[in-house]
């Protein structure tokens, strides 16, 4: 039996460095059937678990490993606790900035002890065997060390048999404290309150700088969290009644105000109005709907009000499986991540090996004690590998932020390294690079044809009257043709309703796959309205007139659908119906084309369709696929990887879910089927072509922010290790470079926004 598996998002607290990372991952994955990734920058953990474990079991395996969790449920859990780290800043700020003042400014230091002693002399009383200066420094810094400090103690005894960066800078600060306090009782050498209290002071300042920052990082998550609507107003027996959103189940319909959020996703059965879709498409232009359309839930509702039937509630709809990806895109490591991590799994051990080392060496080869220690120290607190941690996740949280509020939502981190591969990109045609609608695209109609109908139609053959005949035939019609024809005729032939034609008809009938037929009242004459394929009515009508032929001619030509038009057996009106291109297909063809990428075409549609789209977007006629079944794209993708192409494969229905599922990259469209949308990398929310050029800049420009991250964290150590422990740095200066270090990766990131 197949065991059901479900995400499940967790909230960490008190991790500190990638090393937290790896305990807590570790005893997560420990858990049979559970597996686990942790996310440093957002403070998450994304656990896939058997559907019937219980989230609080996940949560006591976080606590026994020495760290808090919570369920991540709202816009609450993402907020990295910022007035928390503001406080711990602020208290370190009032006592660390005197005490480092009064340690590093020496000639304060003698001048103020002389006085101490003249002033004991005076009295008949002993010098001490101390600085009372030094005194006052230690005084000044032990609730920094202490107090303000004590949460990196606590996380450094937790984390001894795995150690991580707090372990460093407990280590650092505690030794320097103490040894200044023995240093002062003894005489035995110089006192390091300054770095006792500027080692702490300046990781809590890193830390909060850090926190501000990830804050801005994560906001673009925070604000699709707090899209969701809380309450909804249910209409019931014709009452409003005001409800919480958890009561709202499908069928329901709900009242939509001006200016309100639309509480769920659903078709509006009553109203018209324009709304805002842009915080989750990107799309900027406001949508118009009216009974029959549909909503997507946390859309705003702009100057009608709306009744709405629910079609999908809770975490069915657009809004909750939006953020679902993209926290589970947040919560998944890209392979350049991988490695940090791993390195970062010995990089503590390994640093604390060498400052051990280091004091040996500089002790055993003559120098003082002090010295010593403070080189060690040095080397202890410079190294923290906080900006090694920080480096991609910080990257990939502003990066699927930023995609998030563009419409275009990362399933996959890995997705970042392939996207400035790829060279060779596949098309489908319906839905993808046309709007997936059939309309008409050109309606030729004759009165000249209609002529020979006699005198007693003289009066009525008119265009207004054959289109508005047309409308009141297919108006009867479900067939897409039909409702496309419907819908022209409504916007074009004047003689309409609100609904439907104005022309009565009777003895109307369908004979499929050749067209649809009835009798039309039309200005006292009745005739025989028939409309269906050319070569169907051909077989009921008069030959056709040379404007009826041209205008069939042309359509065969673009590869569209026809549809021709009779009355009492004479052809007086061609309609050619077609798949409308997107505005920006063509465009978009042609930026790919500059960026290095060759496009193909590949369609189930026929040759003649998809010459005619290939020939209007710029697609060259030897990249083109015709009547292209699933396992033929399926092939075709295989077959350019074999012969060493990276692919995109860009779709949107069932039919290509097996090859945007092999492709080295994939993107689907946010309006496509389900299956399509979970078998690919990239979901575009944007009915836009467009999205796609910004998904791979997006792409790129994320793996250059997170190669230069790296590059830095690494450089960083490979430089301040070697001068921390030559003795060329003091402590102090180190712990306020390593603060500089992660506030630089970070800041580095939020450049993707």
């Amino acid at each position: 039996m197949t065991q059901i598996i479900e995400p499940v998002t967790l909230s960490i607290q008190g991790m500190t460095c990638s090393s937290c990372v790896n305990a807590v991952e570790k005893a997560l994955n420990k858990v049979e059937g559970v597996s686990a990734t942790i996310n440093f920058a957002t403070e998450t953990a994304h656990i896939l678990a058997p559907a019937d474990m219980n989230p609080k079991d996940l949560i006591k395996v976080v606590e026994k490993a020495g760290y808090e969790a919570s369920l991540l449920v709202d816009a609450q859990s993402v907020t990295l606790h910022s007035k928390k780290s503001a406080r711990a800043f602020f208290f370190a700020f009032i006592f660390a900035v005197p005490a480092v003042a009064i340690s590093m400014i020496m000639s304060w230091h003698h001048q103020i002890d002389m006085w101490v002693h003249q002033i004991l002399d005076n009295f008949g009383l002993p010098h001490p065997l101390y600085s009372p200066t030094a005194w006052v420094a230690i005084a000044l810094s032990a609730p920094v060390v202490l107090l303000v400090g004590y949460p990196i103690h606590k996380a450094a005894f937790r984390n001894l048999m795995h150690p991580t960066m707090d372990n460093l800078i407990s280590m650092g600060s505690l030794a320097a404290f103490s040894w200044s306090i023995y240093a002062n009782a003894t005489g035995a050498g110089d006192v390091y309150t300054e770095v006792a209290a500027g080692v702490i002071f300046f990781v809590i300042l890193g830390r909060y700088l850090e926190t501000r920052a990830k804050a801005k990082a994560s906001s673009a998550l925070t604000s699709l969290l707090a899209l969701g609507s809380k309450e909804v107003t249910i209409v019931r027996g014709g009452f409003p009644l005001i409800v919480p959103i958890e009561q709202l189940q499908i069928g329901d319909e709900f009242e939509v105000r001006p200016g309100d959020r639309i509480a769920t996703d659903g078709i509006v059965v009553q109203g018209e109005s324009a709304v805002d879709n842009s915080m989750l498409t990107g799309e900027t232009k406001p949508v118009d709907v009216r009974p029959g359309s549909s909503v997507i839930g946390a859309s705003v509702n702009h100057n009608g009000r709306l009744i709405v039937r629910a079609t999908r509630v809770g975490s069915d709809t657009e809004l909750a499986r939006i953020t679902a990806m993209v926290i589970s895109a947040q919560g998944t490591k890209a392979p350049i991540q991988r490695l940090a991590d791993r390195i970062s799994a010995v990089f503590v051990p390994i640093v604390t090996v060498l400052a051990i080392g280091t004091f040996a060496g500089w002790y055993f080869t003559g120098s003082s004690l002090t010295k010593s220690i403070s080189i060690a120290i040095t080397v202890l607190v410079i190294a923290c590998p906080c900006a090694l941690g920080l480096a991609t996740p910080v990257a990939l949280l502003v990066a699927s932020g930023r995609g998030a509020a563009r419409g275009i939502v990362l399933r996959e981190p890995r997705v970042l390294e392939v996207a400035r591969k790829v060279d060779v990109v596949l098309f489908d045609k319906t839905g993808t690079l046309t709007e997936g609608v059939m309309l008409v695209q050109e309606a030729m109609i004759s009165t000249a044809a209609g002529a020979v109908l006699g005198r007693s139609f003289a009066e009525i053959v008119t265009a207004q009257n054959i289109l508005a005949s047309a409308g009141a035939i297919e108006s009867q019609n479900s067939h897409p043709i039909a409702l496309s024809i419907t819908k022209y005729a409504l916007a074009n032939a004047g003689q309409v309703t609100s609904s439907r034609p104005t022309f009565a008809v009777t003895d109307f009938s369908v004979t499929p796959g050749s067209g649809a037929a009835g009798r039309v009242s039309i200005g006292g004459q009745s005739p025989v309205v028939l409309i269906g394929s050319p070569a169907a009515v051909a077989h009921s009508s008069t030959e056709f007139h040379s404007d009826i032929k041209s205008a069939i001619e042309r359509g065969q030509v673009a590869g569209l659908t026809l549809a021709v038009l009779a009355w009492d057996g004479v052809a007086v009106a061609v309609f050619a119906i077609g798949d409308q291109l997107k505005s920006d297909a063509a465009q978009t063809v042609t930026t790919l084309q500059g960026m290095g990428i060759t496009p193909w075409l590949v369609t189930g549609d026929s040759s003649e369709v998809a010459a005619s789209v290939a020939t209007i977007v710029g697609i060259d006629a030897a990249h083109v696929v015709s009547h292209a079944m699933p396992e033929t794209k399926l092939e075709i993708v295989e077959r350019m990887k074999s012969q060493g192409h990276t692919v995109l494969m860009i779709g949107d229905g069932i039919n290509d879910a097996a090859a945007l599922t092999a492709a080295d990259l994939s993107m689907a469209m946010g309006t496509g089927t389900d299956t399509a949308i979970n078998s690919a990398d990239i979901t575009l929310m944007n009915t836009g072509l467009g999205s796609v050029i910004s998904a791979l800049k997006l792409s790129k420009k994320t793996l250059k922010i997170i190669r230069l991250n790296m590059g830095w964290a690494f450089i960083y150590n490979v430089i301040g290790l070697p001068i921390a422990a030559a003795g060329l740095l003091s402590p102090l200066y180190a712990a306020a470079a390593m603060a500089a270090s992660s506030v630089l990766v970070v800041t580095n990131s939020l450049r993707i926004k």
